[in-house]
């Protein structure tokens, strides 16, 4: 079906409306959390009817995960880089590790809005984000490093330890992350360590605690 130049228009339209919209939601998450959001609230904001964002975003839950596609695109185009850099899939593995971390710490608001706040989950197929596409889902790009892992014979190939692995070294990085974000470096609970040593020595205790535990067959 070829579309008109008025249909075009108002496509166009609606992207830029879903746009702003978007901006206005990313603000007020980063003011005051999830629960200052609304469609009410946001279409005041964004000088639009309530019928509009409806039009939009079918719920809240809809307009939240649009809100954070931004997010998860520009963290796999890092991981990705960082991939990129490594022929040798250990290397590989650790590069990536190394980039999440310092992604997360790099930019502290959108990794809290995207991994550290309670929020209601839309289904997968309202996101932009395609899902399972290693060039946009971060976790699809990190199960790949482990599917290339077994593939070199490092690791079981079995797809239900592919997932608990990628699942074991996203929940490393992450608790490392999360928790440099929310006490900082100076917390008196914890001794201050060199981060480019905690991050290797956290490298190390994570490849190779999987590689051990999830050996392949013949070789447990």
């Amino acid at each position: 079906m070829t579309l008109t130049a008025r249909d075009v228009r108002k496509q166009r339209e609606a992207e830029q409306r879903r746009k702003a919209i978007i901006k206005i939601v990313r603000k007020l998450i980063r003011k005051g959390g999830i629960g200052e959001i609304s469609l009410r609230k946001v279409a005041e904001m964004a000088g639009y009817s309530t019928t509009v964002v409806y039009s939009l975003f079918e719920d809240k839950a809809m307009l939240i995960t649009q809100a954070m596609d931004e997010d998860l695109l520009e963290l796999t185009r890092v991981l990705d880089a960082a991939a990129r850099a490594e022929a040798d899939p250990v290397a590989r593995l650790r590069a990536v590790g190394r980039a999440y971390v310092k992604f997360g710490l790099a930019h502290p608001d959108e990794y809290a809005f995207v991994f550290m706040q309670r929020r209601p989950h839309a289904p997968t197929k309202q996101a932009r984000v395609q899902h399972g596409d290693p060039a946009q889902d971060p976790y699809a790009f990190a199960r790949v490093l482990f599917q290339d892992l077994a593939q070199h014979g490092l690791v079981s190939a079995h797809p239900d330890d592919i997932d608990l692995m990628t699942q074991l070294f996203w929940e490393g990085l992450h608790g490392m992350t999360s928790r440099h974000l929310v006490m900082g470096a100076d917390d008196e609970w914890f001794p201050s360590l060199p981060m480019d040593h905690h991050l290797e020595a956290m490298m190390d205790v994570l490849y190779r605690g999987l590689a051990h535990r999830f050996a392949p067959q013949g070789k447990r």
